[in-house]
């Protein structure tokens, strides 16, 4: 077979069944092996390198499953570079199939097509794990070693380039047979033990969780429940516990507990806000849960460290809990009565957000997804929105690439078909990747887009406004007709101007089963950020 054919029957050999890519002249002999493959698979070609690497990103973030995605080397790895930084902050299984130069030119300097020195130093500084195949009988291993760092430790992006003269030269390779599970880490039990006195005799426990813990919600919910903790998730972990649920309170309530809390469990969380934001004084025990132990070395040292899985980790826990944990009443009307307050309190400093994500909350179905965007709207959705259940809310986290939501969502449709996709998109943002909407119609992505249009970066507006004296420079925007724009790619288009008007339009987009957009021009709003950031209380 050839190099390109023994990749790609590695890498579908896993169970990938979508791989999203932009040929080139590189990565010819990956798509023809792609094209010819005995196993199933979906190709969808994306406009932009970019878009194809954020559509497997929507995709890996939603299911907890690798997304994949082909690009050519040099400029095509560049563009997919910001998908793949966002990958590592949300704890994404991207793989990353790229091409190189020819082997014998590989950091030669010759000015090959594409060529740019040390591809995979580049890449190894975006990624967990990165290497070059240097032949096609070396693809069955080195796939598997891919999806064995995929699947193992901390969830991050990992990446493989291969030459177009081994993609298309013929090998003798022999393809291996998948791993069916991989090895769970377990924590150490008399750090377990120590936890458990901690957490245990605590009066009260708060739990702070991240993206680490997206994949351990039962287990969480379990601990939450022993402790009567409340238990906030940050904005890339909405929903690990339903926030219905009493105790799945969001950062501002977490906030106005932490004063009072005499312990923390943190679960694959930086503890960012809480640490460098909040306080964390010396007689605050913390009990950190990670599965990658370069985490205990950041910041101020655990009290404990507990370095395994989330679940396992949890599930350890929880049952040296059954003989520690001090006798506890409920905590439900206390906390019921918070989330209460702060709602109140979000919709009468926020009103124009929070009626349209309520609107938004009310016509998405509960298996619906909701990807944000790095806009108004969006930040206010990190405290004010609902989220029922993990991996349904799609954040960029740390990184806030504006751009990135429109083409995530694409691939959050791509890897649930018979679910409903909502896209937010400021008016800058969107144009990032406005193209991908040929995409969308292209392979019947079926996503809804509310691009919230007001002619500016308006966070960027506001920044410069309140920092300088009045002054705002260079953040006017002059926007097409989006509903327009739309049409003509065939979506489906609305402009909706109330939230009410936003409401039948949402219905009806929802309803058509098809790709849509919904232009819903907005005037300045609220700031969030006052309960984003929170001032120091310890």
């Amino acid at each position: 077979m050839t190099g390109g054919e023994a990749l790609a029957r590695s890498v579908l050999a896993h169970g990938v069944e979508t791989v999203f890519g932009l040929p080139g002249g590189q990565t010819y002999g990956l798509f023809d092996a792609l094209a010819q493959s005995e196993r199933p698979v979906e190709v969808i070609n994306s406009r932009h390198e970019q878009g194809a690497a954020y559509m497997a990103l929507g995709y890996a973030a939603s299911t907890g499953h690798p997304g994949v995605f082909s690009v050519v080397p040099g400029p095509g790895v560049l563009n997919a570079g910001s998908a793949l930084v966002t990958a590592y902050a949300t704890n994404s299984r991207v793989l990353c199939l790229a091409g190189q130069v020819p082997s014998q030119h590989i950091d030669q300097g010759w000015g090959m097509l594409h060529e740019i020195h040390d591809q995979l130093g580049i890449l190894r500084r975006l990624t967990k794990w990165a290497e070059r195949i240097p032949n096609g009988a070396d693809a069955p291993e080195m796939v598997a070693e891919a999806f064995r760092q995929l699947h193992t430790g901390r969830a991050l992006p990992v990446a493989l380039e291969m030459s177009p003269d081994v993609m298309e030269g013929d090998c003798e390779a022999t393809l291996l047979e998948p791993v069916s599970s991989y090895e769970v880490s377990k924590p150490d039990p008399d750090a377990v033990k120590e936890a458990a006195r901690i957490l245990g005799s605590a009066r009260n426990p708060i739990i702070i969780a991240g993206g680490g813990a997206l994949d351990a919600g039962a287990e969480l919910k379990r601990v939450a429940e022993m402790l009567q903790a409340p238990a906030a998730a940050n904005f890339n972990a909405k929903g690990v516990i339903d926030e219905r649920h009493y105790l799945g309170i969001n950062l501002p309530a977490a906030h106005a507990l932490w004063s009072d809390a005499d312990a923390v469990l943190a679960v694959g969380t930086r503890l960012t806000e809480p640490e460098l934001e909040w306080g964390l004084d010396d007689g605050l025990p913390v009990v950190r849960l990670e599965a990658d132990d370069s985490a205990f070395d950041r910041g101020r040292a655990p009290t404990v460290a507990l370095c395994a899985d989330a679940g396992a980790g949890l599930t350890h826990l929880a049952d040296a809990l059954e003989s520690a944990n001090r006798k506890r009443g409920s905590r439900r009307k206390e906390l019921l009565g918070l989330k209460r307050r702060f709602g109140k309190e979000f919709a009468r400093n926020n009103a124009p957000q929070v009626a349209v994500l309520e609107v938004v909350r009310d016509e998405l179905p509960e298996d619906g997804f909701l990807v944000d965007e790095v806009t108004q709207m969006a930040y206010t959705s990190w405290f004010a929105f609902p989220s029922y259940r993990a991996r349904h809310y799609i954040s960029s986290n740390f990184q806030g690439n504006l751009g990135y939501g429109y083409p995530t969502a694409l691939g959050v449709q791509a890897a649930h078909r018979d679910r409903k996709v909502v896209a937010f998109a400021g008016d800058g943002g969107f144009l990032y990747a406005g193209a991908e909407m040929a995409t969308a119609k292209r392979h019947g992505l079926n996503v809804v887009v509310i691009v919230f249009s007001n002619d500016a970066y308006g966070n960027v507006r506001r920044d410069q406004a309140q920092r300088y004296s009045g002054r705002v420079f260079a953040s006017g925007l002059t926007n097409p007709d989006f509903k327009a724009m739309a049409e003509s790619f065939g979506l489906e288009a609305w402009r909706a101007r109330t939230p009410e008007e936003l409401r039948k339009a949402l219905r009806e987009a929802l309803e058509a089963d098809a790709p849509g957009l919904i232009e819903m021009p907005v005037s300045e709003m609220p700031s969030p950020w006052p309960y984003i950031l929170l001032p120091r209380v310890r």
